[in-house]
């Protein structure tokens, strides 16, 4: 069984950090990347820029109220891209409301998560994606 790699797209240090500690929790721990917008999101997957050694992730966790580019709007350029499309991924967002989660599945995630607001539901929830992902899940081999 290999690491996964994980792409973190959230701009809330606080919630990047619980989740990144959240899923060293798992028996293959990930390799975790993290950027902070939708912007720095697109830039890491086409490898562009600072992010032109960026390794292709196997799993996307991505909150969607960020600045400069949000993640709805995330979620429409990977999918509208035949070299990323097929990378899973979960949307992990405070918000609730039915309009983002009829959105965010209508743009195609494969996932949609709210974040608890209690910690140890939040770890749990994230380690519960890790495995998934990373344990029952068969992923693309790009």
């Amino acid at each position: 069984m290999r690491a996964l790699d994980v792409l973190i797209v959230d701009d809330d240090d606080a919630d990047a950090m619980m989740i990144e500690e959240a899923l060293q929790e798992a028996t293959v721990p990930p390799v975790v990347h993290r950027v902070i917008d939708g912007g720095q999101a697109l830039e890491y997957l086409r490898r562009e820029g600072e992010f032109a050694e960026a390794a292709r992730p196997d799993l996307i966790l991505l909150d969607l109220n960020m600045p400069r580019m949000g993640g709805r709007e995330v979620l429409a350029h990977i999918r509208r891209d035949d070299a990323l499309t097929a990378i899973p991924v979960v949307v992990l967002t405070t918000s609730d409301a039915v309009p983002d989660i009829v959105a965010s599945y209508a743009g195609h995630a494969n996932a949609f998560v709210t974040k608890p607001m209690e910690l140890d539901a939040f770890e749990a929830a994230v380690q519960k994606i890790s495995r998934f992902y990373g344990d029952v899940a068969t992923l693309p081999a790009i």
